[in-house]
């Protein structure tokens, strides 16, 4: 299993989310950062997808754009 998305698809799925899971990345980053401790991103997506019935890629889209969104944050 794979995490890695062109950048043009990660900025694509990223995009469509609001629209396909009817919740904002806020809300999908909070529901991660309130979700079990895992500490890798292939966990996470599979725990998203499992749990919140979202499709792994879509899961996978929100897990890496948590991970670079809390990297920024941490400069």
């Amino acid at each position: 299993m794979t995490l890695n998305h062109s950048p043009e698809t990660q900025t694509k799925l990223i995009a469509r989310v609001p629209t396909i899971t009817g919740r904002d990345l806020p809300e999908w980053f909070q529901t991660i950062d309130n979700g079990p401790s895992f500490l890798r991103c292939d966990e996470r997506a599979n725990w998203l997808a499992d749990e919140h019935g979202l499709t792994h890629g879509y899961a996978v889209a929100i897990v890496l754009e948590h991970e670079r969104r809390r990297r920024g944050r941490q400069f």
